[in-house]
């Protein structure tokens, strides 16, 4: 299983770096800009072919991943689907989370079989990539024609594999956008507030793990703790004056502030007359 790489970035490095590590055989690696192609070298060793063209890395493997910028998967199929009169005995995967197999339909058409694979993980280096990606679910779709190959490749690259639907994947990838994406804007509303009294964020690092692990041990609905959870209308009412200048952070803590309400209403936690009460406050 010969598996080439088109889009030497950090996806596509730590991915190629992970497998070649646990035995996989990585054949070809593309990029058009040569910085990325070095530093795909670097990692991943000289004895692979490293080249500017895709169609290269198509002849030269079983597998290829796209890996590339989601706005731009769909110009990399057109371009190869292009060029190459047949594709059969290949097997097309991009990794973005959002966009479903289909992306790559240009392939299929010439003989390929598609799929996606998308590592439920945050890239913000290629180091800290290759260290995470070993505890992390790997998520595929794919046809009956490549499914089977891509939970093969998933169980090496990750800890885990949930195999779902093209039609899911927006959703999935809100859910990640709001756990990962959202949680540095929130931690960073967090910090910004600190700044204004002159302490840094890291005295709170403490009780952000605890409640990590609290959700990782009893799920978000039963972790939730704070004003809001005890109908505490005047500490609400007090958070509010404070922000005054504030108006975005006002926004955000009124509008999470109502997503609580509604778990404390789940929860039982909360009576009728104070959750109609911080409804109001905080409309």
């Amino acid at each position: 299983m010969k598996i080439g790489i088109i889009g030497a970035g950090k996806v596509g490095i730590s991915i190629g770096y992970v497998l070649k590590q646990k035995g996989m055989d990585i054949t070809a690696v593309s990029d058009i800009f040569e910085a990325p192609i070095n530093t795909a070298r670097a990692y991943l060793g000289d004895n692979i072919l490293y080249t500017d063209d895709n169609v290269e890395v198509v002849k030269a493997s079983d597998i290829i991943a796209v890996t590339t910028q989601d706005r731009i998967i769909k110009e990399v199929a057109v371009g190869i689907a292009d060029k190459m009169e047949r594709l059969e005995g290949k097997l097309f995967f991009h990794t973005s989370g959002a966009h479903p197999a289909t992306l790559l339909a240009p392939l299929e058409k010439k003989g390929a079989r598609l799929g996606a694979l998308h590592p439920l993980q945050t890239f913000p280096d290629i180091d800290s990539s290759i260290n995470v990606l070993p505890d992390t679910y790997i998520f595929i779709e794919g046809g009956e024609d490549s499914i089977d190959v891509l939970d093969k490749i998933g169980t090496v690259l990750g800890s885990g594999v949930v195999r779902m639907e093209g039609e899911q994947k927006l959703l999935y990838h809100l859910c990640a956008v709001f756990v990962c994406n959202l949680l540095c804007a929130l931690l960073y509303t967090g910090e910004d507030i600190m700044d204004k009294i002159g302490i840094e964020l890291r005295p709170f690092f403490p009780i952000i793990k605890a409640t990590l692990k609290n959700i990782e041990n009893k799920g978000p609905l039963m972790s939730l703790t704070g004003p809001i959870v005890r109908g505490d209308m005047e500490t609400v009412l007090s958070h509010l004056d404070a922000m005054e200048g504030m108006e975005l952070y006002k926004k955000v803590y009124k509008s999470l502030s109502l997503v609580a309400l509604d778990m404390a209403k789940k929860r039982g936690d909360i009576s009728e007359e104070a959750l109609e009460k911080l409804k109001h406050i905080l409309k």
